[in-house]
This record gives C-alpha cells, structure tokens and sequence, in this order.
C-alpha cells in the first residue's frame, strides 16, 4: 500500500511539472513582473504557488463533476485552454523589447496592489497551471473509487502532490530574476523568446491533443459505417 502511494505520488508530480515546465515559464514570469522590486516578485512568485496549490487541488476534487455539470468535455477544455495558451505565448514572442531604465528615466516599480491583480490571472491561469496541467490532474482521479481506504489515499496523495507542485514553483519563480542574472542581459532575452515560442507549442500541441479526441470518435464511426 505504501509502495503504491508513494509511486502514485511520483507518476502524478513528475507528470505535473513536465507540463508546468516551471523553469521555462519562470522567463515568461520574469518578463511580465520586469518593473516588480526583487521583494515584491518573491511575494508574488507566492501568491502564483498557493493559487496554483489550490488550482490543482479543485482539479483533483471537482474537476470531474464540474466538467460534467456544465457539459464541457476533457476536449473541449483541452482546445479553449489551448488557444489562450497560444494567444498569450504569441504575444510574448511578439513583445517590443522593453526600454532599458535610465537615470533620468527609471523603471517604476509596480506597486503590490497591481501586482496581485495578476497573481490568478495570467500568471496563474493560464501560465502556470493551463489546461494541461488541470486536464492531467483531472484525468489522474477521474477514475477515483469511492471505497473510503482507498478514496483517503488517494485524496492524500492528490494534497501531496499539489503540495510539492507547490513549492517547486515558488523555489523557481522567486529565484527566476537570479537565473537571469546568470544567463546575462542577451542570454536572458533569447531564454524569455525560447520559453515563449515554447509556450506557444505548448498551446496549439493541447489545442491539437483536444482535435485529435474530438475528432477520433467520429472517423472511427465512419469507418464502421
């Protein structure tokens, strides 16, 4: 039982964070904060890793009846989060390249309050947990039993699973000015246009995924016929 808790815990993290890709989005959240102090990119890099906690955390629990209470299926989702994927990925690689701050004319930073206001949305929805990621977590527990040893496991490993999701992008997200620092002025910006021409693949290959099962069940009932 412990063997199979602990290698559900690794299947669902390891999927999660190959799909957030943190490390690559972390340019993509490094650009949009660019005016933000050091301090008020660390709290926001917060904020974004608790409100995804919670993201997945309603994916794991009631992804499946939600979906099923509007009538919108796992396709559905996959090609709409996809397009807003791609949409936001195709402006970032878009994007004028910022003015460098000047003595006379500094960088303002952005203050607290208009930073949270990006906290959910993009910089949690759809940049970090997108539709791939809230349609994998849905999937790891759309088959969830209702056994109550069985169900308890599960619920634990979903918690712990967003939990370490969790901290991986607060750790990567708070640190990505440091990366950048790393990486240099010109190394930083091919990285943010790399990540964002990434993040555009991204969004059609899920836009694609979502086609492909929409369409799938009707070329298989044309050839029956």
């Amino acid at each position: 039982m412990i063997e199979s808790l602990i290698s559900d815990i690794l299947f669902g993290f390891t999927g999660l964070i190959s799909i957030i890709n943190p490390i690559g989005v972390a340019f993509v959240f490094l650009d949009r904060t660019a005016n933000l102090t050091d301090e008020e990119r660390r709290l926001l890099a917060k904020r974004v890793a608790i409100n995804a906690f919670f993201v997945l955390v309603a994916a794991f629990f009631v992804g499946t009846p939600i979906l099923h209470f509007f009538g919108i299926s796992m396709e559905a989702l996959r090609i709409g989060g996809g397009l807003a994927v791609a949409v936001s990925g195709w402006q970032m690689l878009n994007a004028p390249e910022p003015e460098p701050a000047s003595v006379d004319h500094p960088i303002k930073p952005m203050s607290a309050s208009s930073a949270s206001g990006k906290a959910f949305f993009p910089l949690t929805i759809p940049l970090t947990t997108g539709p791939g990621s809230i349609a994998t977590a849905i999937a790891l527990n759309a088959n969830r039993t209702h056994k109550l040893s069985a169900w308890l496991l599960s619920s634990f490993a979903s918690i712990v699973i967003s939990t370490l999701v969790m901290l991986v992008i607060y750790y990567v997200y708070s640190r990505a000015a440091r990366l950048s620092q790393y990486l240099g002025v010109e190394g930083t910006r091919v990285a943010m246009r790399v990540s964002s021409f990434l993040l555009l693949c991204i969004g059609v290959q899920i836009i694609l995924t979502g086609l492909t099962g929409f369409l799938t069940p009707i070329a298989d009932l044309r050839a029956v016929k």
